[in-house]
């Protein structure tokens, strides 16, 4: 018996049919592994920012790069809601996010690191003095 398929479905079991088509994530980057801008790490946390100023998404962008643009529009998100949101791995986000701060689409901000946040201590003597008034 004869199997009249082609060769490559055979080899091809990983290959779910309800899954639909499947891009994989070096195709969305273009091979990059790495954000573009030299000296801007993307942590988890990092806060991305729409710019108001910026120009809408134009048809030089990939799709991903315009759902992350629309994500962003609402308000702000970190690195992580948006990778969520896109249903794409982190480092595919950064990656875009980085073209994104390149074209002057988004901003960056970080959160305040514990280091420079004020002292427990301060803070609930100032808690107390107010609770005092």
């Amino acid at each position: 018996m004869t199997d009249d398929r082609d060769p490559r479905e055979q080899d091809s079991q990983w290959y779910d049919n309800e899954a639909g088509p499947l891009v994989r994530p070096y195709a969305m980057t273009g091979g990059r592994t790495r954000s573009g801008p030299t000296g801007v790490a993307f942590d988890l946390i990092a806060l991305v920012t729409l710019d108001a100023s910026a120009p809408d998404a134009d048809d030089t962008l990939g799709p991903e790069h315009r759902t992350l643009i629309e994500l962003c529009r609402p308000e702000t998100q970190s690195v992580a809601e948006l990778a969520a949101g896109a249903d794409l791995p982190v480092g595919v986000v950064r990656v875009l996010l980085g073209d994104l701060l390149e074209s002057g689409r988004v901003t960056v901000s970080r959160p305040v690191p514990p280091a420079q946040l004020p002292d427990e201590r301060i803070l609930r003597e100032v808690i107390e003095g107010l609770r005092a008034l």
